[in-house]
């Protein structure tokens, strides 16, 4: 077994078709999707050649202003709830003095197994403006923040990203808890025995050897925020106005709906460059530290 994993022609044949499958479903239309942003195209007749005009047109677009904020704001929301308050529950559950711990992971998760279409018509329901069970609850408490939720502009995009966020915490719960569970209790109790308290062995044990994972898990969070459209799509359709358009959701306008496929792309590459920025400065941010001959500390 060895000498066939290091014989590299071997290792070629066997990768070779994975390679090329992956290339022509993901870097094949990665590329035409480029080279077709560069061309004032309807997606029916042949399309002029325009250079980087289409590019030049997106800074003084107010949509994409709009949509390229409304990314950011949702990527930030996402990081806050699936993220960090993942993490916290997953270190709460992971003391086996809490109870019911089984009930409690299991319904966490419960969100991330439905579809997308059903967790937005239910919170649909619940943020229904006459009928819906948020604004019940306030005039019951008499609190006066009854309002419709999804047609204010102000706050209609972080209502999209919190049903985001509410849907897929599970996810980054379970992938936290499983990793935290796999740190080797001789680590734990070594440092109960030096009475380290709880939190302190969380933050200063548990957390660095969960670098990797949180790593992970702020590149899903970041990515899925720039990316959102089926929540936008269900319950407010970009509205009202543009106010909670994103960037995938101004593409589809673009291509779909104006007919303007070369301007649809162009914005499309746009996302495609933000989503590696973002995931190259979490790279940078939290890779792994190697320390040289020298003694000192690098990033790998």
């Amino acid at each position: 077994m060895n000498k066939m994993l290091a014989d590299k022609k071997t290792i070629f044949i066997f990768t070779m078709p994975c390679i090329a499958f992956f290339s022509l479903i993901a870097f094949y239309p990665v590329l035409q999707t480029a080279v077709k942003s560069l061309y004032d195209w309807d997606g029916l007749t042949a399309g002029t050649f325009v250079g980087f005009q289409n590019y030049g047109r997106l800074p003084q677009d107010r949509v994409f202003i709009r949509s390229f904020r409304n990314g950011l704001v949702v990527a930030a929301v996402l990081v806050v709830l699936e993220v960090v308050f993942g993490t916290f529950l997953a270190l709460v559950m992971m003391d086996k003095r809490i109870r019911c711990r089984k009930f409690i992971r299991s319904s966490l998760f419960i969100p991330v197994v439905l579809s997308v279409t059903v967790v937005c018509q239910l919170w649909s329901s619940i943020l229904n403006p006459e009928i819906g069970l948020l604004n019940r609850v306030f005039e019951m408490l008499g609190l006066s923040l009854r309002q419709d939720w999804l047609s204010d502009k102000d706050c209609a995009i972080l209502v999209i990203a919190f049903v985001n966020a509410w849907q897929y915490m599970g996810y980054q719960f379970v992938i936290v808890y499983s990793s935290a569970n796999a740190i080797s209790t001789d680590y734990l109790e070594a440092a109960a025995i030096d009475g380290a308290k709880r939190w302190q062995v969380n933050f200063c044990i548990v957390l660095p050897m969960l670098r990797d994972t949180i790593r992970t898990c702020l590149i899903f969070a970041v990515t899925g925020g720039f990316n959102i459209y089926a929540q936008m799509q269900l319950l407010t359709r970009g509205g009202p106005g543009t106010a909670t358009y994103s960037m995938t959701y101004m593409t589809f306008r673009s291509a779909f709906k104006l007919r303007q496929y070369g301007y649809g792309c162009a914005s499309a590459v746009v996302l495609i460059l933000q989503c590696l920025l973002a995931i190259t400065l979490i790279n940078f941010l939290l890779g792994e530290r190697k320390e040289d001959k020298t003694g000192e500390k690098k990033k790998a």
